[in-house]
């Protein structure tokens, strides 16, 4: 049996030109972070007394004898890929689906990762990463960037440049004091609504030539933020005034983005001390981000009653494989 846990991200800067028609011509860079909140995918052979020969459960129950039959695509194409065989799979998550945090991505890399470890091979993060790329973006056609696949792998408060040549990963160095400081100011709630990632990203490739130019300077911001980050005489504030500068210039992208009752949210928090945010992902809902100063993360947090408020904890592992209990196995 095999458990992973793998972590959720959220990006801060430069999201959207991690879209490949994008990177390619104009180059493109993030800035994100993984946070203390996981997907946990359980693996094991499937034991040979059954009339079926693998068991997936997610939010569905699915029991199949040829791995063709399996609904979910990514179960599917992955068992494909790595030629996996009569397994029993199980997935659990801290926070919904469909919200902003690259939870798909965030359980295609666990399940790799959980499918090496069965085979009993070891797959460092980048191709896990790079792996988990070519299953969603190209074994299953989802629209969408490449950025939340690297971040669930190697974890941690990263840079993540973009090119023909391929990505890199460069962790943000800074104080433990500064970075404490960042996560302090940082306040996340659930919307309580959720999209799929990949049809707001659809919608945005309709108008490509229209938010182009938003793009480049969101793409520019990427240098500032991280310089924000690294230079300790910069008022940490400033980090929080570029989250609101960036999603001004995301909500012209595309008109999916936000709408009347994430505007209206996002102008609460404002009101109530927030000095910038976000709405996290490709935007239509899920979880909206502020940078808040100490002094007036109470008065956000009564502001936005009735929102869930979600605590959360930087986290710098990524992808792991939390239990492992080798199992001798004969394919029937």
């Amino acid at each position: 049996m095999i458990i992973t846990q793998t972590p959720f991200r959220m990006s801060f800067f430069g999201g959207g030109t991690d879209m490949e028609d994008f990177y390619k011509e104009h180059g493109g860079a993030v800035i994100s972070t993984t946070f203390d909140k996981y997907c946990y995918v359980n693996v094991r052979h499937l034991p040979p007394f059954f009339e079926y020969s693998s068991e997936i459960s997610y939010s569905k129950l699915e029991r199949v004898t040829e791995i063709e039959s399996i609904v979910h695509p990514a179960v599917r194409n992955a068992m494909q890929m790595l030629d996996m065989h009569e397994i029993r799979l199980s997935y659990e998550a801290d926070l919904p689906a469909r919200s902003g945090l690259g939870t798909s991505s965030s359980f295609a890399v666990g399940m790799l990762n959980a499918f090496y470890a069965l085979k009993g091979k070891y797959a460092d993060k980048k191709t896990l990463a790079d792996k988990a790329i070519y299953l969603e973006r190209v074994l299953c056609k989802e629209a969408g960037g490449i950025q939340d696949q690297i971040a669930a792998s190697f974890g941690g408060l990263n840079r993540i440049d973009f090119s023909e040549e391929g990505y890199e990963v460069t962790p943000v160095i800074i104080s433990p004091e500064r970075k404490s400081r960042l996560n302090d100011n940082l306040i996340m709630f659930f919307t309580g609504f959720t999209r799929f990632s990949s049809d707001i990203q659809a919608a945005g490739l309709k108008n490509d030539k229209n938010k182009t130019a938003e793009l480049i300077e969101m793409l520019s911001l990427v240098d500032e933020a991280e310089n924000i980050l690294r230079d300790k005489h910069t008022d940490l504030n400033e980090f929080g005034r570029l989250l609101d500068h960036t999603w001004q210039l995301k909500r012209k992208t595309s008109e999916l983005v936000s709408n009347d009752k994430i505007d209206a949210l996002y102008e609460k928090g404002k009101k109530a001390g927030a000095i910038g945010g976000k709405l996290l992902g490709a935007g239509g809902g899920g979880f909206l981000l502020f940078y808040v100063e100490e002094d007036r993360r109470q008065s956000l947090i009564d502001a936005m009653e009735g929102l869930l408020y979600i605590p959360f904890e930087f986290e710098n592992g990524g992808t792991r494989v939390m239990y492992y209990s080798p199992e001798t196995w004969e394919k029937r």
